[in-house]
């Protein structure tokens, strides 16, 4: 199973959302910035490093808030953990995504988001988390 963090990276009340580029797996789909953990790394250590690669930013994580397990029809599961990132230093820039938004937690289920994290966008929209 792969083993992936991802962030909840909050800023007044609007979340960070990040679309895939065209080339990527599941292209087009909306998702939160992260990524894989990699072999003896822990998931607060992969989420520092996956931010400062992906958005150029020193973030400070917070509490897990979400775990969750997703099996694609296609075959294949992931092990999704969320953690929220209240602070971090730099500015967001976007280095590889097709696009970055800073999003009200009410629109998010506007945005086309990967199947694993549908549930926690409607959870996040509602107010049930964070």
């Amino acid at each position: 199973m792969k083993r992936v963090v991802a962030a909840l990276i909050l800023k007044d009340d609007q979340i960070l959302a990040c679309q895939r580029t065209r080339h990527q797996p599941m292209p087009l789909k909306w998702e939160f910035p992260g990524g894989k953990i990699e072999e003896g790394e822990q998931p607060r250590d992969a989420l520092r490093r996956e931010l400062e690669e992906e958005l150029g930013i020193e973030a400070t994580i917070g509490n897990e808030v979400a775990r969750i397990v997703h099996e694609y029809p296609s075959g294949g599961a992931v092990e999704l953990r969320f953690f929220e990132v209240h602070s971090y230093l730099g500015e967001v820039e976007n280095r590889i995504f097709r696009e970055i938004r800073w999003v009200d937690r009410s629109e998010l289920p506007n945005l086309d988001f990967l199947e694993a994290d549908r549930q926690l966008v409607k959870d996040l929209a509602a107010g049930k988390i964070i």
